[in-house]
């Protein structure tokens, strides 16, 4: 009865329409209804022999609106009716959302019918909470990797980003994330992913196990630019529900870089002037608006705490250029970065993490003094090797010129078994540590 009587009040009595005026490549321009019409507002568009095509108000130009469409534009006619519903988009889920997939609009596509539906809608495009009312983050998380549990070692509402170029494996350290970490819920996003891969990512790389807790949001390399981007805001709306559970969520993303290309497409096509390697303004302005949705839950009224969301977000770098703008902008906002490389993949060694330009901001405060202790001699061996590693693979470096190079000799073959796991392993936060440390000791003696 509740379900009904919430159905029965979002029903606007003011039916408005419009026509459509003229078509542009994917941009659909609109006359009539403009007084109920708003940036972010959707409508219907109806066409010959199809159903009704699902389109978004991305801006106006003088007497008309105009409109993207989620869909081909194919059966699109001049004059066609219109249909707008002013209200914008939201999302209802729920508990039961957990183990099923859905695309950019919530619905599912797991074939395993239709997903409950609860009472309290969350907006898709939600402000982030206000930054005086945000908790601190919170103790820190155990993801289940060793190499990102001691370098960076990550805090409950923290965000980081794994910056990598295409084929260095970012998919697959999601999916030991997602299956290993320490949380309640995991929300993947996997925003304009291979159609191929996806099927095998849910099935092979998550698993059972790890989509038993989780809830996918797909949407593919094929569809409109709207849905791609679309789906980014869905994952953080379903991670706001849970948070507002008091769970503790996991949100992960693959990736930043194509919510950030979609939304180009969508500004090219309203007109917007291209900046930077063809990126528009509104870019740059939304991916902060995204990626500030995450992190430390807010203190509500009554002085309790909603759950955090910690933020794990890829971003595919263009031409393993880590500098390129996505990149450099997504770095300034997050709480950390993960730099995986190219050459360190090529020499089989996975997750191909160079823990040397990979920071966590919450550390070192998040460790203890005896695994600071232990973290600084580490990384200090693995720089001093880095630094001679060409001299000594052509055997040019020689043995007692330097008593810190010796001792990084001596450890490398340790220090890159410790760094590289297996897809299905797991080692727990303290486990990494003392692992680290007895590899230390044992050279030391």
């Amino acid at each position: 009865m509740q379900s009904l009587v919430a159905a029965v009040e979002r029903l606007d009595p003011l039916s408005v329409s419009g026509r459509v005026a003229a078509v542009n490549g994917l941009l659909i321009e609109a006359r009539g209804g403009l007084s109920r019409l708003a940036v972010g507002a959707r409508a219907e568009i109806t066409r010959h022999g199809e159903p009704p095509l699902a389109a978004e108000v991305v801006g106006f130009r003088e007497t008309r609106a105009l409109l993207m469409p989620f869909g081909p534009v194919e059966g699109v006619a001049p004059g066609a009716e219109i249909r707008i519903d002013p209200q914008g988009s939201a999302v209802r889920p729920t508990k039961g959302w957990l183990g099923r997939i859905v695309d950019a609009f919530g619905d599912p596509i797991d074939g395993l019918g239709p997903l409950p539906q609860g009472m309290a809608p969350y907006a898709l495009k939600a402000a982030p909470p206000a930054a005086h009312a945000r908790a601190r983050v919170g103790e820190r998380l155990d993801l289940g990797v060793r190499s990102m549990n001691v370098f960076t070692t990550c805090c409950r509402g923290q965000r980081l980003g794994v910056f990598a170029g295409s084929g260095v494996g970012k998919s697959v350290l999601l999916s030991m994330l997602a299956k290993n970490a320490d949380c309640d819920a995991v929300v993947v996003g996997l925003i304009g992913e291979r159609g191929r891969e996806v099927r095998e990512f849910i099935e092979e790389t998550l698993g059972e196990e790890g989509l038993r807790r989780a809830v996918v949001v797909v949407a593919t390399s094929d569809e409109p630019a709207l849905k791609r981007r679309q789906a980014a805001y869905m994952t953080l709306a379903i991670s706001e529900f849970f948070r507002d559970q008091g769970m503790e969520v996991l949100c992960l993303m693959d990736s930043v870089t194509r919510f950030a290309m979609a939304q180009r497409e969508i500004g090219l096509a309203a007109g917007e002037p291209p900046t930077t390697k063809g990126y528009t303004p509104t870019c740059f302005t939304e991916l902060p608006k995204l990626l500030e949705r995450a992190g430390p839950g807010p203190i509500r009224p009554d002085g309790t705490q909603a759950g955090p969301i910690t933020g794990l977000f890829t971003v595919l770098v263009d031409g393993d250029d880590h500098n390129e703008p996505i990149a450099d902008a997504v770095r300034g906002i997050l709480d950390g970065h993960i730099v995986m490389e190219r050459a360190i993949a090529e020499r089989g060694r996975f997750p191909a993490i160079n823990v040397l330009k990979s920071i966590s901001r919450t550390m070192p405060g998040c460790q203890h003094q005896h695994e600071r202790e232990i973290v600084t001699s580490a990384r200090r061996s693995l720089a001093a090797f880095s630094n001679m590693e060409e001299l000594i693979r052509i055997g040019a470096y020689r043995h007692g010129a330097d008593p810190d190079v010796d001792r990084a000799i001596q450890l490398n073959p340790s220090l890159e078994a410790f760094l590289s796991q297996s897809p299905d392993e797991a080692t727990s936060l303290e486990a990494s540590f003392a692992a680290l440390s007895q590899i230390l000791n044992e050279v030391a003696a």
